[in-house]
């Protein structure tokens, strides 16, 4: 089970609710130790006296404020606390505010809360019940770990989840930041149409599941091939920018490769009006036996429909396929490369 990193009240109007503080996501990078080039030594930081060059442990360690003048003022972590008692175990709402209005731009790491007993479920509950159905988000702080931050508190399906935000002077202008801020550029309607055309075209439902960390997941296969002795193939080279001057032409390609991907037919093109001597009857039509090659081919096409696609077997599974379909090198491979030559097999 995880352990709680905060607790305190959210507090609106009268009304608190006590609740703990979790976190929401990990991350899943591979984790690596620092060595001296050319050799199996360790590099390791320590904390270290700067006048005697002894190290010092953790709890000998103050924070110390610059003043000006090479002058410090010295904080012990208690007086820190003692500045804001309630405050450190205060989730404050200020407002309520429309979950839309909020730019994303202000979010910076998610948490769960939950009521901090059972006796303050209901009040809990109802807080969440209220704000899931006015569609608003409570704006609070709270002090955590030293620091004071903006929250951003939103119901998400039975749970209140809290979002630490950047404050407003915490975020950039982008206008001053940027040496090519794009601003407005004439467009055609063609090409509106479509470039919209080709967001239809790969446009889907929203599955986190459908989206993994295959940068991760390449450099453990690095770290797999060279225990085993073997090298990576790299990885492609970025796309070239698109020239202005070829930009209708590659908006046409992508429609049509996005398309075939999904395998849906383009637009059909209206009908001739059928001459007599071409009308053939519905029922003649029905009676023309199916050729043995045909046949064939839709048994094959049905069985093709029944595989599960590449992306979504392990890399176990792939490499079995990879074997039915007498594919060479596979043992050597990285999961990309696999996909790719059963796909292309298949």
């Amino acid at each position: 089970m995880a352990r709680s990193i905060w607790t305190g009240v959210i507090s609106f109007g009268l009304v608190s609710v006590p609740v703990s503080m979790y976190t929401a996501t990990h991350e899943h990078e591979v984790s690596f130790h620092q060595f001296e080039k050319g050799t199996s030594d360790r590099i390791r930081y320590h904390r270290v006296n700067e006048r005697t060059g002894k190290e010092v442990e953790l709890d000998d360690i103050v924070k110390g404020a610059d003043v000006g003048g090479g002058q410090y003022v010295m904080l012990e972590p208690d007086e820190l606390d003692e500045i804001a008692p309630g405050r450190s175990r205060s989730l404050e709402i200020h407002r309520f505010v429309d979950l839309g209005a909020i730019d994303p731009v202000h979010y910076v790491k998610t948490y769960y809360l939950e009521p901090a007993s059972d006796e303050t479920k209901k009040t809990y509950v109802l807080l969440r019940t209220a704000m899931a159905e006015a569609n608003r988000a409570a704006i609070a702080t709270l002090v955590m770990r030293g620091k004071e931050y903006l929250a951003a508190i939103r119901p998400e399906g039975d749970l209140l989840v809290l979002e630490t935000m950047y404050f407003a002077d915490e975020i950039r202008d982008p206008r001053k930041e940027l040496d090519r801020y794009p601003g407005k550029v004439a467009l055609s309607r063609q090409e509106l149409r479509m470039a919209a055309r080709l967001l239809e075209s790969m446009a889907g439902p929203w599955r986190p599941a459908d989206f993994r960390d295959t940068y991760t997941e390449r450099v453990r296969d690095l770290i797999d091939a060279k225990i085993a002795g073997n090298e990576l193939t790299p990885a492609e080279e970025p796309p070239a920018a698109t020239a202005v001057g070829d930009l209708m032409e590659v908006l046409r390609r992508s429609v049509e490769a996005a398309r075939e991907r999904r395998g849906a037919k383009p637009p059909a093109k209206p009908r001739k009006k059928a001459t007599a001597a071409k009308k053939q009857p519905a029922a003649a039509a029905k009676k023309q036996p199916t050729t043995t090659a045909a046949a064939a081919a839709a048994k094959k096409g049905t069985a093709a429909k029944k595989l599960t696609p590449p992306k979504k077997l392990s890399k176990a599974e792939l490499a079995k396929r990879a074997a039915k379909l007498g594919i060479k090198g596979r043992s050597t491979m990285t999961r990309t490369e696999l996909e790719r030559a059963v796909a292309k097999a298949a």
